[in-house]
């Protein structure tokens, strides 16, 4: 059986702790160099999952205000828990954004060697910063991951991020069913994978459909606008991500179903 040793006691981290079996669930602060190396030594895990990292609350707005605190998290802690994993010799499974790109690539969608095309928010490019010094290295398996639906109500739930908004956009996206994330990861964890994976339910779905199947399964009164990007980016700090993942490579090693078949099924849960 593996042993894991996971950092970040956040809403991920806990999913992690849930799923797996021999799992130590750490709260040290990634950035404090000594304490981490003393953290993986004292556990000495088979797998090290970074699920720390700021994506900013209640969004990624926050981080346009907080750079440093971005950074500290965001580059300074990976490289911490990179650096420290290569002296000891841990395999590092990093959560990560698939929010560095921007468009479809023609259709095709951005597979995991495209170079990031989208630099309009400072969470971003801090993300960016991180995954570049993560493709220099071996023993590192980085996940990719965006707009997460969970099948229960939570703050890092992106479904509860937009009922929360009346206005919203009808934009196509790549997005990430959690339970499947999980389930995904486990997998490639269990198997040694390493390298970068777009962790993305196959398909594309927009807001505006995503709250149109929840109208239609779980309450058929909620209301909203349909808004344009000129529009969102008034009212907004940053920019965001509209972007396209290409999920091939996982789709051949952990088949995941369509996003719009998927949606329906999260929401009957979501529902209760």
């Amino acid at each position: 059986m593996m042993k894991y040793l996971i950092f970040g006691k956040g809403m991920i981290g806990g999913k992690f702790d849930s799923l797996l079996e021999d799992t130590h669930l750490s709260g040290v602060n990634i950035c404090d160099e000594e304490k981490v190396k003393e953290e993986i030594e004292k556990v000495n895990p088979d797998v090290v999952i970074n699920c720390a990292g700021k994506t900013g609350r209640p969004n990624i707005d926050w981080c346009e205000d907080h750079k440093i605190e971005t950074l500290n998290s965001n580059v300074k802690g990976l490289f911490v828990l990179l650096k420290s994993c290569q002296e000891l010799g841990k395999y590092l499974v990093q959560i990560d954004s698939g929010c560095v790109y921007k468009g479809d690539n023609e259709g095709k969608g951005f597979n995991e060697e495209d170079e990031p095309n989208y630099f309009g928010s400072f969470y971003t490019r801090s993300k960016i910063i991180g995954q570049k010094l993560l493709k220099e290295f071996d023993n590192v398996l980085v996940l990719r991951i965006r707009f997460p639906v969970f099948s229960e109500s939570n703050e890092r739930n992106y479904l509860d991020k937009i009922l929360k908004y009346n206005k919203i956009i009808d934009v196509k996206n790549s997005i990430t069913i959690f339970d499947d994330f999980l389930e995904a990861t486990k997998y490639l964890m269990e198997n040694k994978k390493m390298g970068f994976y777009n962790v993305v339910n196959p398909g594309v779905i927009s807001p505006a459909e995503i709250l149109e199947v929840y109208k239609e399964v779980v309450d058929s009164s909620h209301s909203f606008e349909i808004i344009s990007l000129e529009e969102l980016y008034t009212f907004t700090k940053a920019e965001r991500s509209n972007c396209v993942l290409n999920s091939d490579k996982l789709q051949k090693e952990f088949p995941l179903k369509d996003i719009k078949e998927r949606i329906k099924e999260v929401l009957l849960k979501y529902k209760g």
